[in-house]
């Protein structure tokens, strides 16, 4: 268990509220150094606080039964289900689980993702606290989008899910979810997402488009293109809006169910089709089979037989 929490939030301090009751604790952790996931059940009752020298995270906590509360200073969040928690976690004070049973799901995203994002969208680097709102309403259109992204995420890799077996899946999520936090949920440089966006150049896009296709297979970010272009993520978008009708995220993943197709349409190509979706980054069949058959208007099992007549 300990080790467990460890792995998941790093170096921490935990105490007893109490000796009444033993603590009934179970934990599972799954993921990596940039994003990990820790899924808790506990008789509550306890607290904690990050211990010095642990390596600095957004900690997203979402609530599933029973309340904790976060000291931030003078300030007291309460976590409830319903709402998710974001907080950097070297800034509360502590952290303490009321006496009731609880159990929640907290995502550990690495800090310099967050900080990467931030530079990359609004063409500012973060210095100092971010002052992230704490909070995220799930019932508000905002707090639906994020937290529906949240649950993809736990979701696939719960369990050693596929989403661990993808790491394109695992990076288009990761760097999408820090995304969502940097532009949806209220902070001290949200102000910098009003500012005017400069006007670029088709050849920006142009150049973006053969990044894309020469790293096809490669885990990328819409920073890592937008490098390659030459601008900001913020022009890259509008110049896609402009030139190509579309995002670039929404064109990498066209290309990429393209390639899907032309997997499953090569004949020699004996791998199962799982394996293909994992490959190109799709890690929720359901949703790829949809997609899938928007695109092509058979499914992929279709496409697959008539190669092999």
């Amino acid at each position: 268990m300990v080790e467990a929490l460890t792995r998941g939030f790093g170096s921490f301090d935990a105490w007893r509220n109490g000796r009444e009751k033993p603590l009934d604790w179970k934990v599972g952790f799954w993921g990596d150094e940039r994003l990990s996931l820790v899924s808790n059940q506990d008789s509550g009752g306890w607290g904690a606080r990050t211990a010095h020298g642990t390596p600095e995270t957004l900690a997203i906590i979402m609530p599933r039964r029973g309340a904790l509360d976060v000291t931030l200073g003078r300030n007291v969040i309460q976590g409830t289900p319903g709402r998710l928690l974001l907080m950097n976690n070297l800034e509360p004070e502590r952290v303490s689980v009321r006496a009731a049973p609880h159990r929640s799901d907290t995502l550990s995203l690495n800090w310099t993702i967050i900080a990467q994002t931030v530079a990359s969208i609004l063409e500012t680097p973060l210095t100092g606290p971010m002052d992230l709102a704490p909070l995220v309403d799930l019932s508000t259109a905002a707090g639906q989008l994020i937290g529906s992204l949240a649950q993809t995420i736990i979701i696939g890799m719960s369990n050693n899910g596929p989403l661990l077996h993808s790491p394109i899946a695992m990076l288009n999520l990761t760097q999408g979810f820090a995304d969502l936090l940097v532009r949806l949920v209220p902070h001290r440089l949200s102000h910098l997402l009003d500012r005017k966006i400069h006007l670029i150049a088709p050849r920006h896009v142009r150049r973006a488009v053969e990044f894309m296709h020469a790293n096809i297979a490669q885990p990328l970010t819409m920073q890592s293109v937008a490098e390659a272009a030459g601008i900001s993520i913020r022009a890259l978008e509008s110049g896609f809006r402009t030139f190509k009708g579309t995002t670039p995220a929404a064109y990498l993943r066209t290309i990429r169910l393209q390639a899907v197709r032309e997997d499953l349409r090569d004949p020699s190509n004996r791998q199962p089709l799982r394996d293909i979706c994992l490959k190109w980054g799709f890690f929720h069949f359901g949703r790829f089979a949809a997609t899938y058959r928007a695109a092509y208007g058979e499914n992929p099992s279709d496409t697959r037989r008539r190669a092999d007549l």
